[in-house]
């Protein structure tokens, strides 16, 4: 898992329904639990109030149709971790699992394989893939990185411009390790990473730049509101704003001392993040001020996804939190 290391067919379905076993509720966040035999889940995403996914460690993916109250296991043939789950729309969806891309077409039902990168591509090189996101329906990219002997020799950014039927590489100006991306429109794009990278677009990925982040700490994840406004959160409690499209960032103020692995703005004023050691903080006024929300658990927090007010977080030991207002 990118967040907690150094560097980050058709299948059936398993139809094991998998219930939640709560144990906290405070500060609106509802803590609980799912059976992972101890693996750590990596991402989460709902395409709405009520279907959702989340992936973990060793192959871990769960499904659930009624808003997480039960989840049910699907079967994927890889024990590479899931590290991102995202749909483009209600039925097309992408998951990211070590070197592999898996596509479904059928709301989630069935997940096959798209693309595998091969060592033999990278001169023996592994290859682990992070964070996808699509810019529209046809055009798409993803990033991780190039290791060998667990050492990052390069990054890795590829993309699509038929829908995910085909992925080529293209280079980025920056070889250390890519993390997230995020896109606001077809044009406008950002990547953050290892050392402070990040990343732009202003020509739908034909160019990146490199933008002065004014930190080296290891950015994690990005989202911006629209092409002006954008947060970004990393190692050590960085947390960085910018309101000219990423020209500067300036860090934002806040009390965490915890490594922070995700960020989402649900409106102009109301943001989230969250991070290590069950780090979540919360702003309602734009991010002038941000207050540390309990959440009941002192395990890492990897993603964070809000779907029509729900939130949701997960991270070590298939822990779950749910929030909703």
């Amino acid at each position: 898992m990118i967040r907690s290391k150094p560097f980050w067919t058709m299948l059936c379905s398993v139809l094991v329904v998998l219930p939640l076993v709560s144990f906290a509720t405070q500060a609106s966040w509802v803590s609980s639990s799912i059976r992972t035999d101890g693996q750590d889940l990596n991402t989460v995403y709902f395409v709405d109030s009520k279907r959702g996914w989340i992936g973990g460690d060793s192959g871990f993916l769960s499904r659930t149709e009624d808003g997480g109250r039960t989840w049910i296991r699907q079967s994927i043939s890889t024990k590479a971790g899931i590290n991102d789950i995202y749909f483009r729309d209600k039925e097309a969806g992408f998951l990211l699992a070590g070197n592999r891309i898996y596509v479904t077409h059928d709301e989630g039902t069935r997940w096959s394989e798209v693309r595998v990168f091969q060592p033999a591509e990278f001169d023996g090189a592994d290859i682990d893939l992070y964070s996808i996101r699509f810019s529209s329906k046809k055009k798409g990219w993803v990033v991780g990185s190039v290791s060998k002997r667990e050492r990052v020799i390069d990054s890795i950014l590829v993309y699509t411009d038929d829908g995910g039927e085909s992925w080529r590489r293209q280079q980025a100006p920056s070889r250390l390790e890519l993390i997230h991306i995020d896109f606001v429109n077809d044009k406008r794009g950002w990547i953050v990473g290892a050392g402070g990278t990040i990343l732009a677009t202003i020509d739908a990925g034909q160019t990146w730049i490199k933008q002065n982040s004014g930190t080296t700490s290891t950015l994690y994840h990005i989202d911006f509101r629209n092409d002006k406004k954008g947060w970004v959160v990393g190692e050590r409690g960085t947390l960085l704003r910018t309101t000219d499209g990423g020209e500067t960032w300036t860090p934002a103020p806040n009390n965490a001392h915890a490594t922070l692995l995700s960020v989402q703005f649900l409106n102009d004023d109301d943001g989230w993040v969250i991070g290590r050691s069950g780090t979540i903080l919360r702003t309602e006024d734009a991010g002038r001020t941000w207050i540390t929300q309990e959440s009941a658990t002192k395990q890492n927090l990897y993603s964070l996804h809000f779907k029509d007010s729900i939130g949701w977080a997960v991270g070590g030991a298939g822990t779950i939190l749910r929030y909703a207002k």
